[in-house]
């Protein structure tokens, strides 16, 4: 039985997204007991270090793993990465999934050993949500590499095959689980074999959790995506222990994670590092621990870790190297198009030239619909932040622009977001005619793909009137108000009719194939610059700052 939150209600009428374009998701079925909120959210925390960790191991490895690659022959590897954009140039993303999943990577039970010292229960527990997402950015220049966090609880729009085939909002870690569930009791009568039940399921997960995630980001290209289970991480700390981690403070938490560190430097073992990447309580109030506190945690331990495969001799020891080889291939799953020998040739360069891990900062915290906590976000935000990290002002960027000529503003269009919905059979509509509008005055909001429908139509929510009427007007359709969609917000959902639609296909037309890669929204201010993660006392940052880390030395935390 799935618990509170984990699987999409069952829809027995169809949803027609131009009526109810966003909506929270649900869930139809209670767990047999109480969710044991605390200690599952605690142990969660463990697994949110796992997928850097375990890249860190194939990074790590750079030169050597051209002399071992055929151990890496089991590395199950996916189709999953569509056809979205793609990064110009030498430039790379690779986004890392980190998976809520007690299973390894075949969807195997692991050892009774290994549950009993990972204290996170058996292959009955956990899900399929991706706790750890981070947003890998790998400049062709060979100048330092980007990390970037999104917060696990993040409420955003979900791909549709997350929602049934229409449009809900929920956590970002959310859509892999969502539509690997869908997926499963849908094949589940025809598919026999359960490897190809469970793979063909994952894919699904994995496509829809890389479209959130893109979406969500302001449609940044994914070139490539790691996924790692939950018992990398235990083991790849076992193989390459003591570790070197340092604390602001004296902190204990003995009945949650189990933590007990002293302040300054220190050396911990696997056991220990389950308890520090974990830890999110401190008796002492005045330290406030948060989810981002233990976010900068787990950023903090990747760079202590990938500090010691270089200098502990790991990487020249050839047991050792077999081992974390071992590891990954039963724990690791990358797209079909990621070349691991390019892979390490580049993650070489990372190494050398440094990484700067940042969080992604939240507007405040709040609730869903089912009473689950969740963050709460400002998507023009952090659409302009993620844009002016990948690509800093004045610094030469690999983006294109898009030619399309803002010569239509729409009419009251500042300030109102803009959702677009491809009902149509025709692929990338919605995207480009989101640039288009975000052209003419929009701010750009979410597009995606939808149920199949055959007219366009406008809805909006409150203070979207003006706008939504003027937009109406210029394209031929018709606008309603609809308490389903947020303030300042207009919805364009397209229809089979959009072909004989001259106004919408002329937008369109104007607006170039690779356009669709720089759809990211202008900010009216500027995002924050970042604060130190590594600051102490009052000078710590704050969940609402964008924090950053860097990796040139063993950091310093809370």
């Amino acid at each position: 039985m799935a618990r509170v939150g984990e699987y999409p209600r069952r829809q027995t009428d169809p949803v027609d997204p131009a009526t109810v374009p966003i909506r929270p998701y649900t869930s139809p079925r209670r767990p047999r007991r109480p969710p044991r909120r605390r200690t599952s959210r605690a142990l969660i925390a463990g697994r949110s270090v796992i997928a850097l960790a375990a890249v860190l191991v194939l990074v790590g490895t750079g030169t050597a793993w051209r002399t071992y690659h055929t151990a890496l022959a089991g590395v199950t590897t996916s189709s999953a990465l569509d056809d979205g954009p793609k990064s110009v140039g030498a430039d790379q993303n690779i986004l890392i999934m980190g998976l809520d999943s007690r299973l390894d990577e075949h969807g195997n039970p692991l050892p009774q050993d290994m549950y009993d010292a990972l204290h996170a229960g058996d292959d009955s527990e956990g899900g399929y949500n991706s706790n750890v997402l981070i947003l890998m950015h790998i400049p062709g220049d060979g100048s330092k590499s980007t990390a970037i966090s999104i917060p696990r609880d993040d409420y955003v729009t979900l791909d549709p095959a997350a929602c049934g085939g229409s449009t809900c909002k929920g956590k970002v870690k959310q859509a892999y689980g969502l539509a690997y569930q869908a997926t499963k009791d849908k094949l589940t009568s025809t598919v026999k074999d359960p490897v190809e039940l469970e793979q063909r399921s994952r894919d699904v997960g994995r496509k829809s959790e890389i479209a959130t995630v893109r979406a969500f980001l302001g449609g940044v290209p994914v070139d490539h995506f790691v996924e790692v289970t939950l018992v990398a991480f235990f083991q790849i700390a076992q193989a390459v222990q003591p570790i070197t981690v340092c604390l602001n403070e004296n902190t204990s938490d003995r009945f949650f994670s189990g933590a007990d560190f002293h302040k300054g430097e220190q050396q911990i073992d696997a056991e220990q590092a389950m308890a520090f990447v974990r830890q999110r309580r401190d008796p002492d109030p005045d330290l406030n621990f948060t989810d981002m506190d233990r976010t900068r945690r787990q950023q903090a331990f990747i760079v202590s870790l990938a500090r010691q495969l270089q200098d502990s001799g790991t990487l020249t020891n050839i047991g050792k190297l077999r081992s974390l080889l071992d590891i990954a291939k039963q724990n690791i799953a990358i797209d079909s198009g990621l070349d691991p020998m390019q892979f390490a040739q580049r993650a070489s360069t990372m190494m050398s030239g440094g990484m700067t891990l940042f969080t992604l900062p939240v507007v405040d915290f709040g609730q869903d619909d089912l009473g689950e906590d969740v963050n709460i976000v400002d998507v023009p935000a952090i659409r302009a932040t993620v844009h002016d990290l990948l690509f800093p002002p004045g610094a030469a960027s690999s983006t294109p622009t898009s030619t399309a000529t803002v010569t239509v503003p729409i009419p009251a269009a500042t300030g109102v977001t803009l959702n677009v919905v491809n009902g149509s059979d025709q692929n990338g509509l919605a995207r480009k005619l989101e640039v288009a509008l975000v052209n003419r005055g929009f701010t750009a909001g979410d597009a995606v793909s939808g149920g199949s429908r055959n007219t366009t139509a406008i809805t909006y929510g409150t203070g979207a009137d003006s706008a939504a009427a003027a937009l109406a007007d210029q394209l031929g359709v018709t606008a309603t108000k609809s308490s389903a969609v947020d303030s300042h917000t207009v919805v364009v959902t397209i229809g089979a009719d959009v072909t004989s639609n001259a106004t919408i296909t002329t937008m369109v037309a104007s607006v170039p194939d690779d356009a669709t890669t720089s759809a990211t929204p202008t900010s009216t201010t500027p995002p924050p610059p970042p604060v130190s993660a590594t600051a102490t006392g009052n000078n710590s940052p704050a969940p609402t700052d964008l924090s950053s880390m860097d990796s040139g030395k063993v950091p310093c935390v809370k």
